[in-house]
């Protein structure tokens, strides 16, 4: 991936609609302070001009999926949801298609989200495969959460469903679970290989 320079403050003509600009720029600066970075500090580790985060955290310019992508590696962000392209479409009879194993991979420190069906715009509903790495709770550093529903099937190995308004879940192959995206929650994989889901995601 070529890195922008750090004056750049142009888009790729091919951008995409960020999801709910106003929410995505509020979640972004968040994560920011949260991890004590300034702007500068913050565009530099994701290789974009200050000025270009600045816009992106104030609604005032809409970023492209690939530094969207960026964004999330270089601040921790654990939820592939800031994915999700917002808006209704009048375009009826789409369809998009992923092969095995050729979907856009969106790693972090706990999981690593290979999202399916990423050419679609404007859609509500985002699937992707996760293979859970984290072992422990304590591997997150905070709640993941975030707006919509989303349904849960464990594809293969086992693991503990953690949520902040209920006892852990243990799951295994074959579980499903449906649940309020803004409720904190994060899982961990307890069998000796890393847990596979399937996650589809819907934004509130």
């Amino acid at each position: 991936m070529e890195p922008i320079q750090a004056d750049d403050e142009g888009m790729s003509p091919d951008m995409l609609e960020a999801p709910d600009g106003e929410t995505l720029g509020k979640m972004i600066r968040d994560a920011r302070k949260d991890k004590g970075l300034t702007l500068e500090e913050a565009a530099r580790s994701a290789a974009i001009g200050r000025s270009t985060l600045s816009k992106i955290e104030n609604n005032q310019t809409r970023p492209s999926f690939d530094i969207i992508r960026r964004l999330m590696q270089a601040l921790d962000l654990e939820t592939p949801q800031l994915f999700v392209q917002s808006g209704k479409s009048d375009i009826s009879g789409r369809r998009d298609f992923t092969r095995k194993d050729q979907g856009e991979h969106q790693v972090t420190r706990t999981y690593d989200h290979e999202l399916l069906c990423t050419e679609l715009t404007s859609k509500r509903m985002l699937p992707y495969i996760s293979t859970i790495k984290a072992r422990d709770v304590s591997e997150f550093d905070t709640w993941v959460r975030h707006r919509g529903e989303e349904f849960m099937f464990v594809l293969s190995g086992e693991l503990t469903l953690y949520t902040e308004h209920y006892r852990p879940l243990p799951m295994k192959a074959g579980d499903s679970v449906y649940y309020d995206s803004g409720m904190g929650h994060g899982c961990v994989s307890t069998s000796d290989e890393d847990a596979r889901v399937l996650w589809v995601s819907l934004e509130g």
